[in-house]
């Protein structure tokens, strides 16, 4: 029984030893809080990223009560206009280089519906990180739980140095 705990403690040290040994270490910034890690987002997976946030979108719509919404091409081709603007532009906000408004965008881009909100961010997070994100607000919170919105656009614009402008936008 005592051969046997022996061998069971020293299996469980050298598990957490190994553990310990192997990833990347983590970087901590002055404040002693760890670093951000860059999200690089490889080419080809926007539509594995696309589809995660829906599923993570729709998700928070059941659980308030709201209708599932789906992937729409023209909000999206929107969102990732808008994406590559606000990095042009170098600000996040809600109005294009042109002007534009997101209403006038999803116009442009021949959605045959209204278009209901707009939620953008610039950011080094993940697409899921960056809505947890926008749930914290009770105005960008709105715009991912609005019933009336029945479609969504997701893209966004990565920078060589990883920041990334996130764009969603809703319509019905």
């Amino acid at each position: 029984m005592i051969t046997r705990r022996l061998t069971t403690s020293a299996l469980l040290v050298s598990a957490l030893a190994l553990a310990a040994c192997g990833g990347t270490p983590v970087k901590l910034g002055a404040d002693g809080k760890p670093l951000p890690r860059v999200y690089k987002i490889a080419a080809g997976q926007e539509s594995v990223i696309q589809y995660r946030f829906l599923d993570a979108v729709n998700a928070l719509r059941q659980a308030r009560g709201a209708a599932p919404m789906v992937l729409d091409a023209q909000l999206t081709a929107a969102a990732a206009t808008h994406a590559r603007d606000m990095a042009v532009q170098n600000r996040p906000w809600h109005f294009g280089s042109d002007g534009s408004s997101p209403v006038e965008r999803v116009r442009r881009t021949g959605y045959p519906g209204i278009a209901q909100g707009e939620n953008i961010s610039e950011s080094y997070e993940t697409e899921l990180e960056t809505l947890s994100a926008w749930m914290e607000d009770a105005n960008t919170a709105r715009v991912v739980t609005d019933p009336n919105a029945r479609a969504v656009g997701l893209s966004w614009y990565q920078e060589p140095n990883g920041k990334i402008w996130w764009t969603m936008v809703t319509g019905n």
